[in-house]
């Protein structure tokens, strides 16, 4: 056949899906191991090979995005697609967690017809899984370990190398801190923003100060409260008003994100208003969305353990329902974008741009006269 003809060469439903592999990939253990076919085993295992899909969708799309990210220069035409793609995943998450109520719709009893053939299989053999959590840039310091031993013990040589040289490339967290690093913003000709910010955070902090000690409708101990919200330079500010405060979070473990790259993020979000940065903002937004998302997810897997197992063991020999929950509240990747709501003031107590910086940050064009 012609190369021409290759290229245009029919090709049937079936044969492009693979479904004769996929649709033969349900071998019930309870129908193989025992006289009695457990009805549910189905269910289990097509939700877990869709999970399986659906993770494949997911680190095909991080990974794209990662690969337009570690570059030195970004093009700027690249942020609105990996938009997009973020908010692809954000959409295939939401279907994760979605499937865990047709997941419930199995009875505990249904699952213990089955539950003794499943041994040692677990979740946690999940190979995808763990590379999308190192694609995300989860540190191996900040994991749960699995029963005392590390996460990639669970897997074959080759597996265990690929998930470690994960560990060591660039992760979309390590992505975009270098790229937030790299914004061009933060000091232009006069302008310099961290010194415009922090005059605009004492200012804001004795006026507002002020106000809560004057007020004659407060008593002692509600103005010593509303004082304890306001904070001050002293306290919620202190790490993005010195350099040295925010290196000593770093070195206890408290952040990770570099000081240039924090300001640069909260640039980005105290400024997200102007043209040049509402996709930028957008970017960091679709960021928290899908770490928040999994964080929902993994409660709900563990909401759904204990619903099922109560205080019983996993399969894979762990806690169950209170590694799940435990999970939940440690793997988050990126607490740094979401601490960014703690540092954020008033649209009406920002520093103004000058209107040089300004016009940058808009889209705008001239007109040439003929005459």
């Amino acid at each position: 056949m012609k190369e021409e003809e290759k290229k245009y060469a029919t090709i049937h439903y079936q044969n492009y899906l693979g479904l004769d592999k996929i649709l033969n990939a349900q071998n019930l253990r309870s129908e193989n191991v025992s006289d009695k076919i457990a009805h549910d085993e189905m269910l289990f295992i097509v939700i877990h090979q869709v999970y399986e899909l659906w993770f494949k969708q997911i680190i095909h799309e991080l990974e794209s995005i990662i690969e337009l990210f570690a570059k030195d220069k970004v093009d700027e035409r690249n942020i609105g697609l990996s938009v997009h793609r973020l908010e692809r995943v954000i959409s295939i998450q939401k279907l994760l967690v979605e499937q865990i109520d047709v997941m419930e719709t199995m009875t505990p009893l249904d699952f213990l017809e089955f539950r003794n053939h499943l041994f040692p299989a677990s979740g946690f053999q999940s190979f995808q899984f763990r590379k999308i959590e190192n694609l995300l840039g989860l540190p191996d310091e900040r994991r749960l370990t699995y029963n005392g031993c590390p996460y990639h013990s669970v897997f074959t040589e080759e597996k265990k190398e690929e998930l470690i040289e994960l560990e060591a490339g660039t992760s979309l967290f390590t992505a975009i801190e270098s790229w937030l690093e790299r914004t061009p913003f933060l000091k232009v000709g006069e302008f310099n923003f961290l010194e415009n910010y922090k005059k605009a955070i004492r200012k804001m902090i004795d006026r507002e100060e002020a106000a809560i000690k004057s007020s004659p409708y407060l008593t002692e101990e509600e103005v010593e409260m509303r004082l304890k919200m306001l904070g001050s330079t002293d306290t919620y500010f202190d790490a993005v008003l010195d350099t040295s405060k925010h290196q000593e979070k770093i070195d206890r473990g408290d952040v990770r994100m570099s000081y240039k790259a924090t300001i640069a993020a909260l640039l980005i979000n105290l400024y997200r208003d102007e043209p040049i940065l509402h996709l930028p903002f957008k970017l960091l937004t679709c960021i928290i969305e899908i770490d928040d998302m999994f964080t929902l997810w993994r409660y709900r897997h563990a909401q759904m353990v204990q619903r099922m197992l109560g205080n019983k063991i996993g399969t894979g020999g762990s806690s169950g329902h209170e590694y799940l929950v435990q999970t939940a509240k440690k793997h988050s990747i990126f607490n740094d974008l979401h601490k960014i709501a703690t540092l954020m003031i008033p649209r009406s107590d920002l520093p103004q741009l000058p209107s040089d910086l300004k016009k940058q940050l808009s889209f705008y064009f001239t007109v040439q006269s003929n005459h």
